[in-house]
């Protein structure tokens, strides 16, 4: 791997992660911890995020059980979970809160299809612009004699092959995803 490439390897990989992170909150049909990701509970004074005031299990396919360590702010997640407009069902039981999530309809999955698709499309761009400003350093280095054409022709094969690798990825998760969602 030439060393144009290895320097933003990196930034491929976020793009990547960054992906997986995106659509762990897209529901499907199960109960999952992931979508509860990235709500804040107004708690103490300050905006917290729930996974840090309370802890979350999935009790069937169906529910998710949320039980706040300090059972006083319950009301709070309550609030900040029916705010969130997640088309879930929250129940305040007093000391934990139960989430039920309702059956997804064929429009349902269709939508969040979509979402997974202009998530993909996001993280795709995110890739390409990334391989743009390696094939410009690449360009650079031949133009100040850093690097013989021969390189850079190579090397610009190597990071086409590169890309191409980490959009088939992308694309392997995303199938993923999307048979997780259609799946009844």
């Amino acid at each position: 791997m030439n060393q144009y490439l290895q320097e933003k390897q990196g930034e491929l990989a976020k793009a990547i992660d960054f992906f997986k992170k995106d659509i762990a909150s897209l529901r499907t049909g199960r109960a999952n911890p992931a979508i509860l990701e990235g709500i804040m509970v107004e708690a103490y004074g300050a905006k917290t995020p729930l996974n840090g005031l309370a802890n979350i299990s999935v009790s069937d396919a169906k529910s998710l059980v949320i039980s706040p360590w300090d059972k006083n702010i319950a009301k709070d997640v309550e609030k900040a979970i029916v705010g969130a407009n997640l088309g879930v069902g929250a129940v305040n039981e007093g000391d934990k809160i139960r989430i039920t999530v309702p059956a997804m309809t064929e429009e349902n999955r269709r939508e969040l299809v979509k979402k997974l698709n202009e998530k993909l499309e996001k993280s795709r761009i995110t890739i390409r612009q990334t391989r743009e400003e390696i094939k410009e350093a690449i360009e650079k280095g031949e133009k100040d004699k850093e690097i013989s054409e021969d390189d850079k022709f190579r090397f610009i094969k190597e990071l086409d092959e590169e890309a191409g690798k980490k959009n088939e990825e992308l694309k392997n998760i995303r199938d993923k995803k999307e048979e997780e969602i259609m799946t009844v």
